[in-house]
C-alpha cells in the first residue's frame, strides 16, 4: 500500500505566498516604498530636535524675561487693547462681507452703470495702500468740513460735520471694511459664478423670484466656496490691524507700545502681544474649520449612521 504525505504549505525559497516568484519591478516598488518610510522617520526625526532646539532656546533665553510676560499677559491695559483690536475685526468684516456681497451682485448685473461703478471702488480700494487710507480717513476732515444730503447743485436736507465722524476708532473701522470689502467681493463673485447656471434657471422654471433664488439657491452654495478664502482674509484683516497705531488708537499693539515705553521693556511686551495675536488667529482658524464643517454638512460616516437611523 502506497502512502502520501501531505504537500508542504510553505512555499520554496525566493517565491511568494501564491508559489509565484516576484518580478523585478515588484522588487523595485518595494525597495521605493521602504525607503519613502525610512525618508519620513528621518524628516520626522530632524522635525523634531529642530522644534525642541528652538524650544530650548525660547526658554533658556534670559532677554525674553518670562516674568514680564506673565506680569503682563493678563493686565487691564493689555486685555482692553485687545479688545479694541476684537472690535475693529468683527465689525469690518461684518461690513467687509454685506458690502462684499452688494459689489458682487453689482458686477454680475446687466446693467452697464453698476459693473462700472463696481470696477472703479474696486480698482481704487485694490490700489492704494492700507496704512495710507488709514491716515486719510483720519484726516478727511481737512478735506472736507461738512457732508451734505440734498439734490446736486440744489438744496441741502441734511448737514453733517465729518470732524463728528471721523474719530480715530470709526476711521479705522470704516477704513478696513471699505478695503476689506473690494477684495470680499471678489471672493463672493467667483463663489457665485462657479455655482451651475442650471441651478438658477430650475428655481427660475419653478416660478422663484431672482431675490429668491439667489437666497435660497445660489448664495448657501456659494457660501461654501467662499468661507476658506473669506476666513484667511479675516485672519489678515485682523493682523493688519496693528496699523491703527499710527492714527493712536489704543488697539493691542498701540497698548504694549504705551507699557514698555514706560518700563522700557521691549521686547517681552512684544512677546505678551505675539502670544495674543497667535491666541486670535488659533481661534479664528478653529471657527473657519468648524464653518467648513457645517456648511458641507455631514461627514460621509455621519450620512451613512443617519442612513442606518432612517432604515431601522
Amino acid at each position: 500500500m502506497m502512502m502520501t504525505t501531505p504537500s508542504d504549505p510553505t512555499p520554496p525559497p525566493g517565491r511568494g505566498s501564491d508559489g509565484v516568484a516576484p518580478s523585478l519591478g515588484d522588487l523595485d516598488s518595494t525597495t521605493r516604498r521602504m525607503r519613502r518610510q525610512v525618508g519620513s522617520k528621518f524628516a520626522g526625526v530632524v522635525a523634531v530636535a529642530v522644534l525642541a532646539f528652538v524650544v530650548q532656546g525660547l526658554v533658556r533665553n534670559s532677554a525674553l524675561q518670562w516674568s514680564v510676560v506673565g506680569q503682563y499677559l493678563f493686565s487691564s491695559e493689555v486685555l482692553s487693547g485687545l479688545w479694541t483690536t476684537l472690535e475693529i475685526t468683527v465689525a469690518a468684516i461684518a461690513i467687509a462681507v454685506v458690502l462684499g456681497t452688494l459689489l458682487a451682485n453689482m458686477r454680475l448685473s446687466k446693467n452697464v452703470v453698476l459693473r462700472v461703478v463696481n470696477g472703479v471702488y474696486v480698482w481704487f480700494f485694490r490700489s492704494v495702500p492700507l496704512l495710507v487710507l488709514l491716515i486719510f480717513a483720519y484726516n478727511f476732515s481737512l478735506l472736507y468740513t461738512n457732508l451734505s444730503l440734498g439734490v446736486p447743485f440744489g438744496p441741502s436736507f441734511v448737514t453733517f460735520a465729518t470732524k463728528d465722524f471721523t474719530a480715530a476708532m470709526t476711521a479705522a473701522i470704516l477704513t478696513f471694511g471699505l478695503q476689506q470689502a473690494a477684495y470680499t467681493s471678489e471672493v463672493i463673485r467667483a463663489a457665485i459664478v462657479s455655482v451651475p447656471r442650471g441651478q438658477a434657471e430650475a428655481a427660475e422654471a419653478l416660478g422663484m423670484t431672482d431675490w429668491r433664488v439667489l437666497r435660497r439657491v445660489i448664495l448657501p452654495q456659494a457660501a461654501r466656496l467662499a468661507i476658506p478664502p473669506i476666513a484667511n482674509e479675516t485672519i489678515n484683516l485682523c493682523k493688519s490691524t496693528a496699523l491703527v497705531a499710527f492714527i493712536s488708537v489704543p488697539d493691542l499693539l498701540y497698548s504694549v507700545q504705551e507699557v514698555y515705553s514706560r518700563t522700557f521693556q521691549v521686547v517681552p511686551l512684544l512677546v505678551v502681544a505675539t502670544i495674543w495675536y497667535t491666541v486670535i488667529v488659533s481661534v479664528l482658524s478653529a471657527l473657519q474649520w468648524w464653518l467648513e464643517r457645517f456648511m458641507n454638512g455631514p461627514s460621509r460616516s455621519g450620512r451613512a449612521r443617519l442612513a442606518a437611523r432612517e432604515t431601522l
